[in-house]
């Protein structure tokens, strides 16, 4: 079985080292500090750096953490009238506020519709990701992106696999603009004969409790 990248080896000194960092913070050094070779150190920073809560995932959590009501339009074929549905969208921040788990229900075409989606900023490529899974599917998309602070609005591009051309990948891009702290609006674009057009949109209220 193929090794995650997050679960190589790290030298033994410097697993040690991230072990024991606890420890440290709340007990006298009696013994010294356990030998360190530059290489261990360069590379214990660059994990603490990379696993490192910041300005990013706050922020993710202040736009999107909490209870929604979602008013989805969909439009299937550009010739007939979009179809519209409510939701229930429940954001949780996990993993000590590295990431959001999102829960999102309602239905479609008459039948309950179930997805789930994780969403955070990565420190090492410097870029927001985005995963979606849900049971109309058995494959997980995966979407990178920014934040336009100008805008308040994150962009994700990604592709889909397309069912319908025998698996063949799909360009889409997704975007969520802040309305205020209550509000916030997804749109998803799908390429369709080579032009890219809007094919749903979901309305985000916070649910009063």
């Amino acid at each position: 079985m193929p090794r995650h990248p997050f679960l190589r080896p790290l030298p033994a000194a410097c697993l040690a080292l991230l072990l024991a960092a606890p420890a440290w913070a709340h007990e006298p050094d009696t013994k010294g500090a356990p030998a360190m070779s530059a290489e261990d150190k360069a590379m214990m920073d660059a994990w603490q750096k990379a696993g490192a809560v910041g300005t990013q995932h706050r922020q993710l959590a202040e736009h999107f953490a909490g209870s929604w009501n979602t008013s989805q339009t969909m439009w299937m074929d550009p010739s007939k009238p979009p179809m519209k549905e409510t939701g229930k969208d429940t954001t949780t921040a996990i993993l000590g506020g590295r990431q959001l788990r999102t829960d999102f229900r309602s239905r479609f075409m008459g039948k309950p519709f179930q997805g789930l989606g994780y969403t955070g900023y990565d420190n090492v490529r410097g870029k927001y990701f985005s995963s979606w899974t849900d049971d109309m599917s058995t494959s997980t998309m995966m979407s990178w992106g920014d934040y336009d602070s100008a805008t308040r609005t994150y962009t994700f591009k990604g592709e889909m696999a397309d069912p319908m051309q025998g698996g063949g990948l799909m360009p889409v891009r997704e975007t969520m603009r802040i309305v205020d702290k209550n509000h916030h609006v997804m749109e998803w674009f799908e390429q369709r004969d080579g032009k890219e057009v809007l094919s749903m949109r979901i309305e985000y209220a916070r649910a009063r409790r």
